[in-house]
């Protein structure tokens, strides 16, 4: 499904990863754990394209991503939820969720369909659904990039620091829907970054650990 060869990156001078080398096979959920500035952003960037000098490869389905422009991964089935949500706040909530659908291409009907599938796994979207989404509080921006990310990754989903500053009702909300996606996609790949890992305790992940801009399991990181 998703796999890193040998790759580095770097950021101003700094390098960022390290050889990273790995492989996510087809309805894995994993976890990749690190402190603040380890990395984690950056290695789901790559995925997207949005850091196209790197060292190294990354494959989809065997495919090279470095011969796919960023603009294009989204129809290879790969859903993005950023830290920072990024939603336009000129649409409506349910406009930022039809859009990546919209603009691959699919008929009203297949996204109106595919709205309905998401609205049963975060079924809090639905009463938000006409309001503009730059009225949403930050929680609840996280909320409709996670309903979007779930929208376009029909393969693949990457969030990144989903669960940071939200309330805890939110985020028993967001794990809830996390668990329900699992459930709903038992063949979809899903990256979960995170600093705290205590916030994933409920759902179960295969959990790696970046640290000093190398990829490990969590039981041989936790052994150094």
């Amino acid at each position: 499904m998703l796999s890193f060869e040998s790759v580095s990156a770097t950021i101003a001078n700094v390098q960022v990863l390290r050889g990273i080398t790995t492989q996510w096979q087809r309805g894995a959920t994993v976890a990749i754990v690190g402190r603040n500035g380890a990395g984690k952003t950056t290695l789901l960037r790559l995925v997207m394209g949005f850091m196209p000098k790197h060292a190294g490869r990354v494959l989809f389905d065997g495919q090279d991503l470095a011969a796919v422009p960023a603009r294009e991964r989204a129809s290879l089935g790969i859903g993005y939820a950023p830290e920072d949500r990024v939603l336009f706040p000129s649409f409506s909530v349910e406009g930022n969720l039809r859009f990546p659908c919209e603009v691959l291409g699919m008929t009203r009907r297949a996204v109106d369909d595919r709205l309905a599938e998401m609205l049963t796994i975060v079924p809090e979207l639905e009463p938000m659904l006409p309001r503009s989404a730059a009225a949403l509080s930050g929680g609840q921006g996280k909320m409709v990039a996670l309903g979007r990310a779930i929208m376009a990754g029909t393969r693949l989903v990457l969030l990144d620091e989903p669960f940071q500053g939200l309330a805890p009702v939110l985020a028993t909300q967001y794990g809830t829907s996390l668990q329900r996606l699992i459930k709903a996609r038992p063949e979809l790949c899903i990256v979960i970054t995170e600093s705290n890992r205590g916030l994933l305790k409920d759902i179960p992940t295969e959990t790696l650990v970046l640290e000093r801009g190398e990829l490990q399991r969590s039981d041989a990181a936790a052994a150094h």
